[in-house]
């Protein structure tokens, strides 16, 4: 009798597990959120403007690009070591990971002195490695052999969040779909030819339902074991349903085998969800229901779009930490804001912290600088929306949810302080005397026909001290 109840249990779960993967496609699955609840945080969401990531793993003990380089695609540099063996070494990263240094609330201070409101951070990136007390897999930052599991608060999940919430931020949780750590989806069977699942999923259903139920139990942990969640920030898009594969680099991702890797974003949406409806889902480059936001990579776009997005750039050229690595001036990193501002966009600008968790004193400067002209310029930048023109030649325009249209005037060495700007705009500007933000002197603004002329006196531009960007309230 035991044995027949055991088998019908068994029998039971594989049920569950087949109709999970042989799920039926809807059609609002394919379209945009319309749920009025999830609308409305995403537009509470644009109103925040500028983020906060952070990349760190253990490749920060070596310097090297976040995960990429134990993924054996043509384009990645390995410097001729053998590919099994470097693997290997890799994967062993995680016996020096000790980040003795690491403090979330400098970390969270310095975020918020820059100006920024909300960060995204990674619990986990493709390699597996996770940053957080998971209870599905030793491969992490509390599993015996990471040195970092002997410190009393040895999630760092736990900690990065506290910090930030702590000082009002929104929480955003990165999180890899693919994990090649994981022997349901990198199975030691077979070779990894690319960054996909290396074996036949109709072959073998029962190993990709492994893979699929191991990553709801994570995506479970992340977004409930740390008070509710604002924006769970998915990666890995080549995990991603057939109707979704549409494009020319889509298609590339997928490798030589192009399988369809289908983890059911839905049943995932509804765990994460769980008494925190109103979550963001970002399901990167895979639109629909569960795409609320777009995410262009180290890009701005030409003009507004019609739907929400978030530039996601580096502040230097890696995701993660490089010494002496090719940090953008303050200068630039004010002139994207703005852009991207302009645009309608949010931007989320990432800093790699090191080995030992120190962010970079290059990019701390940086985010002190860029944080002493947001406390004057932040106006013009918080919940404003794009306002026609958007761009005239370096001057920018937003308009703030009160109806007061800013000129947001990119300067630099190149591009000096100028008496006279004219222009064309989408609405009726009163003319006048025009404030300039963070002085006491005004500029000018008169109308011909359709075209307007904005006057700085000579003498006033020798005062004005500002050389980044500066802002006049039309």
């Amino acid at each position: 009798m035991k044995k027949l109840f055991t088998i019908i249990v068994l029998f039971f779960i594989v049920l569950v597990s087949f109709a999970q993967s042989a799920r039926t496609i809807t059609k609002a699955e394919q379209q945009p959120e319309t749920s009025p609840l999830i609308v409305n945080r995403i537009n509470e969401w644009q109103d925040l403007k500028f983020g906060f990531f952070a990349h760190w793993g253990i490749y920060a003990t070596q310097q090297l690009v976040e995960s990429w380089s134990i993924c054996n695609e043509e384009w990645i540099d390995r410097k001729g070591a053998e590919y099994e063996t470097y693997k290997n070494w890799y994967w062993d990263l995680n016996k020096k990971f000790n980040p003795k240094n690491f403090d979330a609330n400098k970390w969270a201070d310095a975020a918020k002195d820059c100006g920024m409101k909300y960060f995204v951070f990674t619990t986990k990136h493709h390699d597996g490695f996770c940053m957080y007390d998971t209870k599905q897999t030793d491969y992490s930052v509390a599993g015996k052999d990471c040195p970092y599991s002997l410190n009393k608060n040895n999630d760092i999940v736990k900690q990065v969040v506290d910090a930030f919430r702590s000082r009002g931020f929104w929480t955003g949780l990165y999180f890899s779909k693919a994990d090649w750590h994981n022997q349901d989806y990198w199975s030691p069977l077979w070779a990894t030819p690319d960054r996909n699942v290396n074996y036949n999923i109709d072959k073998h259903p029962e190993k990709w339902q492994r893979f699929c139920d191991f990553t709801y139990k994570q995506i479970q942990e992340i977004t409930h074991n740390y008070g509710d969640i604002d924006i769970l920030w998915l990666d890995g898009g080549w995990i991603r349903p057939e109707w979704s594969i549409t494009d020319e680099e889509v298609k590339s991702w997928l490798g030589a085998y192009k399988r369809v890797q289908d983890i059911n974003m839905p049943y995932l949406a509804k765990i994460a969800r769980q008494g925190n409806e109103d979550m963001i889902i970002v399901d990167r480059s895979v639109g629909g229901k569960y795409e609320n936001y777009r995410t262009p990579e180290q890009t701005v776009p030409d003009e507004p779009l019609d739907y929400p997005w978030e530039t996601c750039m580096t502040m230097g050229d890696s995701w993660s930490y490089v010494k002496n690595d090719n940090y953008k001036s303050t200068n630039q990193l004010i002139h994207i804001l703005v852009d991207v501002v302009c645009k309608g966009g949010n931007f989320l600008l990432n800093v790699g912290p090191d080995e030992n968790g120190n962010l970079p004193e290059e990019a701390l400067k940086r985010m002190k600088e860029i944080g002493a002209w947001m406390k004057i310029n932040g106006s013009a930048i918080y919940s404003t929306r794009p306002i026609a023109p958007y761009k005239s030649n370096n001057i920018c325009f937003t308009e703030g949810k009160d109806g007061k249209v800013y000129a947001i005037i990119l300067l630099s060495q190149e591009t000096q302080l100028q008496s006279s700007y004219s222009f064309t705009f989408s609405k009726t500007l009163k003319t006048g005397s025009k404030q300039i933000l963070g002085t006491k002197l005004k500029a000018k603004i008169s109308r011909k026909e359709s075209e307007y002329t904005l006057t700085i006196k000579p003498s006033d531009i020798k005062k004005i001290k500002e050389h980044d960007a500066l802002v006049i309230v039309l």
